[in-house]
Formats: structure tokens, sequence, C-alpha cells
């Protein structure tokens, strides 16, 4: 409960960056052309793999649960942050700053262990091409996604019920654009040391220990890669890892910037254009990526714009 000198804050004040007066219309506008290339391009990448025979394969229905994942976490933001960018300031209740939380940490930490299960896949592919088929079959396809979410919304619950108790008596203004956990956990007047302590175990769980996979599972395909004779084989099986390592880098780069690095090293600003890494540029990164790297995905998308152009001219 609030204190008798305390108010209770029912509103929470995103002051989002300051000093883009001259310049907010032009940050607006290609924050608006970079949502709609990020929405456009995941879309893309979910409606060939439904539409596409040739694409119902466990690689690319992983990619499409990841293409879900990056729409829906920048959706979660980016509307949001151009308001801000505008009005120069933002506000939403405090049910729906944690809301907001609590959707942008299952749609990114989901990212985690869909890039280690597709780690996994390309270790099969690889290592027991014979049995591949077996091995990734639809079931255990179906299983393996259906777990990645999960496991993330049963830690995420498990962290914003806590949350969603907190009292907030005292300041209203985030120096942010979005509700982030940090930020927010600092306004509460409550004990927030076991959340921290939470949020602290959850995130190795969630960031270390899917890296360490990932690692350990390139680690053996690299092996097996270098044992093979024909260098044409090598260099097609390093191709078909190429876009998801890639994305592998992308992903943990972004969170190293943002999370990992000392806050008290960098300006609060660059803090918070540091996290536009992680809600633009990564999920705009992967159609990109697998786009190039990946033919199957270039031949369906071809198909597809063929058609639409056929349809077109008709």
């Amino acid at each position: 409960m609030c204190q008798d000198n305390q108010t209770k804050v029912s509103e929470i004040h995103l002051l989002g960056v300051q000093g883009l007066d001259n310049f907010k219309f032009l940050f607006f506008a290609i924050l608006l052309l970079l949502y709609i290339a990020i929405v456009t391009g995941n879309l893309a990448i979910i409606i060939l793999v439904s539409t596409n025979s040739n694409l119902k394969i466990p690689m690319f229905i992983f990619l499409q649960h990841l293409a879900f994942a990056d729409a829906v976490l920048s959706t979660c933001i980016i509307p949001m942050m151009a308001e801000i960018i505008i009005r120069a300031k933002g506000k939403m209740s405090v049910v729906c700053c944690i809301t907001q939380m609590y959707f942008y940490y299952i749609f990114g930490f989901v990212q985690c262990y869909l890039l280690a299960v597709m780690s996994y896949d390309r270790y099969v592919a690889i290592c027991n091409p014979l049995r591949y088929i077996l091995i990734m079959n639809h079931r255990i396809c179906f299983l393996l996604s259906l777990g990645c979410w999960a496991i993330v919304w049963s830690i995420s619950s498990s962290e914003f019920i806590l949350i969603i108790q907190f009292q907030f008596c005292g300041p209203s203004d985030i120096d942010y654009f979005f509700c982030d956990f940090g930020p927010v956990v600092q306004l509460s007047t409550s004990d927030t040391s076991i959340i921290q302590w939470l949020d602290f175990t959850y995130s190795v769980l969630s960031g270390f220990f899917a890296l360490a996979f990932i690692i350990g599972t390139y680690f053996y395909i690299f092996i097996i890669i270098l044992k093979i004779a024909s260098s044409t084989t090598r260099k097609k099986s390093f191709s078909t890892c190429s876009a998801h390592l890639i994305s592998v880098g992308a992903y943990y780069g972004s969170l190293i910037t943002i999370y990992v690095t000392p806050s008290s090293e960098m300006s609060p600003n660059v803090n918070k254009y540091s996290s536009l890494l992680y809600i633009v540029v990564t999920p705009l990164m992967n159609p990109v990526i697998y786009s190039l790297r990946n033919q199957e995905i270039r031949q369906a998308l071809h198909k597809k714009l063929r058609k639409l152009a056929v349809r077109s001219f008709r």
C-alpha cells in the first residue's frame, strides 16, 4: 500500500528520446518504413511456408515461428515508439505497461529456444542425414515448437504474476520509449529483490544455456563437415548452416549490446538507441538473411510473385 504522503501511480509516462525536435519527422518516417518492411518480410515467410508444400519441412516450420515472433515483437513496441517520437512523450496505464513488457518478453525470449531447436535440426540434417526424416518428423517438429512457446510462457507468467502486484507510489516517468523490465522495476516502490533474482536466473537459463546448446551442436556439426572428403559437399553443408548462424549472431549480438554491456558505460540515449538493434534490426534481418541465403525461399518467393503478376494482368 502507498503511504499517506504518496500518490498511487495509475499512468506511466514514457519520455522517449529527447533532443529530436529537428529530426523527429525524419526519424518517424524511417521507423515507419522499417516497421512496414519487418511486417511485410516476416508475413511473407509465414505465408510462403504455409502455402508451399516444398517448404513444409522442419527448418522452415521453425523459421515460420521465428518470423511470427519477430513480427509480433515489433508490433508490440514500434507503433507506440513512433507515437512517442511525434508527441515527444507518451503515456499508458500501469496495467498496459506491464502487459507490453509481458508480450515483449514472450516474443523476444522465445527466439532463444527457437534458434536452439533450429541448430538441433541442422545437427540432425548434417550428422544423421539418412535418419533425418524419421527423427525430425511432423510430430517431433510440432512438439519442439510447442515446447519453445510453453517454456517461455510459463517462465514469463511466473515473473509477471509477481510484477502485477507491485506498487507504484512515486515518480511516474520512465526515460525510455517502451516498458522494459529494468526501468519499470526501478520505478516500483515495492521490494523488487526477489523478482530481480528470478529475472536474472530465467535470463541465464533462457539465454546462456540456449546459446551453449547452439555452440555445442555446431561444434559437432563442424567436426562432421571437416571429415567430409568432397570439398563441394563440405561447401554445401556449410551453406545450409550459414543463414541460421547469421541469425544467431544478430540475435545474441543485440542482446549482449543491450543487456550485458554495463549501463554505466553508456549514456541513457545510447542505451535506448542500442535497444533498436533488438527491436528493429534483428526482426528485419531474418527475412533478408533467409531470402538471400536460401534457394528454396527465393524460388518460392519468385513463384508467388509471378502468380501475382499474372493475375494482375488478366
